[in-house]
């Protein structure tokens, strides 16, 4: 299974429409889902990426076989085109980084960021990442953002962010 969180619904649309998946409820959270994918909404921040995370985790038994990931848009500085998929390698979170393969370094933030002081940010990428690597059921885990502004999140809206994502899903060799 291929479980995918995500923080915006306009994110997991686009993974809904390109394979026709069914939506429901799991607790607070939205669900899309088919035979072999699984897209939790987690809303903005650390800790709710973080919690619903642990919600899959902890909903399904999980084999060697599953594999986590956390996929969305990031902001970057002007040397990342838009639309730019982004396989992420490290995290600093508060003055701390945190290194799981080769890839970009990201910069996960509790606040929305509109200047370019970092390379790449996102809001949740550390929530995920928390909840995967202390469950050693977890074999399998990547985060891959897509470039959506140059530090202006203001000027996103939903079909534009739905857009990214579709843009990218074959190259993200998920499926």
């Amino acid at each position: 299974m291929n479980y995918i969180v995500m923080a915006l619904k306009s994110e997991a649309q686009a993974f809904a429409d390109r394979f026709k998946l069914k939506k429901t409820q799991l607790k607070n959270y939205t669900l899309f889902f088919n035979d072999t994918i699984k897209i939790i909404v987690s809303g903005i921040g650390v800790e709710k990426a973080r919690v619903a995370t642990q919600t899959l985790i902890n909903h399904y038994d999980l084999t060697d076989n599953d594999r986590f990931y956390n996929i969305g848009v990031c902001g970057a500085n002007q040397s990342f085109a838009i639309g730019s998929l982004l396989e992420i390698g490290s995290i600093t979170y508060e003055n701390s980084c945190y290194s799981f393969g080769g890839g970009v370094n990201i910069r996960c933030s509790d606040a929305e960021v509109t200047h370019d002081r970092f390379s790449v940010v996102d809001m949740e990428c550390y929530g995920f990442y928390d909840a995967v690597i202390h469950n050693p059921a977890i074999k399998h885990f990547r985060i891959y953002k897509v470039v959506s502004d140059h530090f202006k999140p203001h000027t996103l809206t939903k079909d534009m962010v739905k857009s990214l994502i579709f843009n990218q899903i074959e190259n993200m060799g998920i499926f």
